[in-house]
């Protein structure tokens, strides 16, 4: 019987992590090992990364071959009000898991955000120039230097705004759009920024592709990917779309086309459309039209 490969997902309990750890049970070849912190429970190893003894010491009691690295700190109204502390988990965390992989010869996949761009001069490839125009995308960044400078062979995964099943629909940023339906009181919604949103169970799927080419050959997989959702879509344009399949109303909801607010906040990019080059090379793309995976991911929540 051949001996099954250790991987370790990070920020397994999150809303991506549980879609790569169910992606990857399928595959009865791997151990996955489960990290989480503050969402822990059975089946699942409490890791804290912003304690770099732990993360060595949970990387040399199970040895995996592969990390994939899903924890962040990723809505970027947090990231504006506690930098010095996210910095610590979406920079030095990275780093340091990047070093104790390459300590016992495993590599990082490591997931990224299309907030590295700026939104002027869409669509972006691999090798576009990144330019954050928010602290989110910049701590972003500044991890995956951190991870491809420790080794150029780790992997970085760049992907738009996600959604699917949620535990609530404050999870995503996609699936709280429901609220704005619900309310069913006139307001604004943005019809500015565009989003190209992806469904976690497509994202899964390529990361679970990327691990088993470069398990094969570990030289072919390496450097920066990208993969994104095909249709784009404003706020408002998907708030549409939530209420149209969920059988609802929205004509209490008005586009918001007033660019002075976008001063408001943390800045957003306006359009960070992903070119999925070397994916799409690859052969091993996959997509989940909007309006069927929104409804999956909606429905037991009306």
């Amino acid at each position: 019987m051949t001996e099954k490969q250790t991987v370790l997902v990070t920020g397994a309990s999150g809303l991506l992590g549980r879609s790569i750890v169910s992606e990857l049970e399928k595959n009865s070849g791997f151990t996955i090992i489960k990290c989480a912190f503050s969402r822990t429970r059975d089946g699942y190893v409490k890791m804290n990364l912003l304690n770099e003894a732990d993360i060595q010491e949970t990387l040399q009691r199970f040895r995996p071959c592969a990390v994939i690295h899903c924890a962040a700190e990723r809505f970027p109204n947090k990231v504006e009000e506690n930098l010095e502390e996210v910095k610590k988990l979406n920079v030095r965390a990275s780093e340091v898991l990047a070093l104790e992989a390459d300590k016992i010869g495993a590599f990082i996949i490591y997931i990224s955000t299309d907030y590295v761009f700026d939104g002027l001069n869409p669509p972006y490839s691999e090798d576009s120039v990144p330019n954050p125009v928010n602290k989110y995308g910049a701590t972003k960044l500044l991890g995956e230097k951190a991870v491809l400078g420790v080794n150029p062979a780790n992997v970085v995964l760049r992907v738009p705004v996600l959604y699917g099943p949620v535990t609530s629909i404050e999870e995503s940023a996609i699936t709280v759009l429901l609220k704005a339906v619900r309310e069913e009181k006139p307001q604004l919604v943005s019809d500015i920024e565009i989003r190209y949103p992806s469904h976690t169970e497509d994202i899964s799927y390529i990361v679970h592709q990327l691990l088993k080419l470069k398990l094969n050959d570990t030289r072919c997989i390496h450097g920066i990917y990208h993969w994104s959702g095909k249709e784009a879509l404003t706020k408002f344009q998907m708030v549409k779309v939530i209420a149209n399949v969920l059988g609802l109303t929205a004509s209490h909801i008005s586009p918001d086309r007033d660019e002075t607010k976008l001063s408001t906040g943390p800045l957003r990019p306006k359009n960070c459309q992903l070119s999925a080059a070397r994916i799409d090379d690859l052969g091993i793309g996959k997509h989940t039209p909007f309006s069927d995976g929104i409804l999956c991911a909606l429905r037991k929540h009306v």
